[in-house]
């Protein structure tokens, strides 16, 4: 490589898992999903993309009735380049935690360390690398999607609300495919092939993982899971757009008030983040 890959800070990127956490949860219509999306919005200013879309939604809450607002946030770098990718994580957190172990919590909001936040942390320590590396051939979009979590069991009209609505406006140009961080933050991680991503965009699977055992990074496990309807599928269903989910669905604390960030791991954001930044150096100095 030529090129050198700009340096992926994870005691940064846990820093900002923190940081999120400190607003308290941040399902849509709560205070906490308000003071964060104003962060988000200067944060994201402050990092110079070419082009940054706020996108407002005003959509009735499936459970409750109540209109609420979902603001997905599409920073856009290099926007000269046709070429695109586009990296993607949720950043709400669930209103409740219906998989806690006492019943008596299943009614309050989690804080989402690992669900929520640890994909918008890498996406936002991402955001910043870009603003200081400039890409040269290709351009890379950063979607901060909200309202995926607001869906209960079995009712999957109601997850990746923000996803869909994101697919009724896509901006042009287009991205040639899309890669979603979900839940990457596990101390122990495992990254097994989800199946969706498999189906939808098999060479994308090839080209990570591949990627990911080059670096030594044999989290990255070759076997096909189950599927899981996350942003990725959700996209690929409304845009037509190939999108595949970084996941690790082997999480003990999933949709429960323990998903706090003493559950999370600099070591595993190190594992993502590298790889999504050494796959985008990578393409745009193969890219011509």
């Amino acid at each position: 490589m030529c090129q050198t890959v700009p340096f992926f800070d994870s005691d940064k990127s846990y820093e900002y898992i923190v940081k999120q956490c400190d607003f308290g949860p941040r399902y849509p219509g709560s205070q906490g999903h308000f003071n964060f999306k104003n962060f988000l919005n200067d944060f994201l200013k402050a990092n110079n993309p070419d082009t940054l879309i706020v996108y407002e939604h005003d959509i009735i809450h499936p459970y409750n009735d109540n209109s609420i607002k979902l603001y997905n946030f599409l920073a856009r770098y290099n926007m000269d380049a046709n070429y695109r990718i586009m990296l993607m994580a949720h950043w709400d957190t669930r209103e409740i935690a219906d998989k806690d172990s006492n019943p008596e919590n299943h009614d309050l909001p989690i804080l989402g360390a690992n669900d929520g936040a640890s994909g918008t942390a890498i996406l936002m320590v991402l955001a910043e690398i870009l603003a200081e590396n400039k890409l040269s051939n290709i351009g890379v979009d950063l979607l901060f999607v909200d309202g995926e979590d607001m869906g209960r069991n079995g009712e999957l009209q109601n997850y990746c609300i923000g996803t869909t609505k994101f697919c009724e406006k896509l901006p042009d140009p287009n991205p040639q495919y899309a890669i979603c961080l979900d839940m990457v933050a596990d101390k122990d991680p495992q990254f097994p092939i989800e199946q969706y991503s498999y189906i939808q965009a098999p060479f994308l699977v090839s080209e990570i993982w591949q990627l990911a055992h080059e670096l030594g990074y044999y989290e990255f496990e070759t076997k096909i899971t189950h599927p899981i309807y996350d942003d990725h599928r959700a996209l690929t269903l409304n845009s037509g757009i190939p999108a595949i989910d970084i996941i690790d669905f082997d999480y003990p604390y999933w949709h429960t008030l323990e998903d706090t960030p003493d559950k999370c791991s600099p070591k595993t954001l190190k594992i993502v983040g590298n790889l999504m930044c050494e796959f985008i150096y990578r393409k745009d100095y193969e890219t011509k």
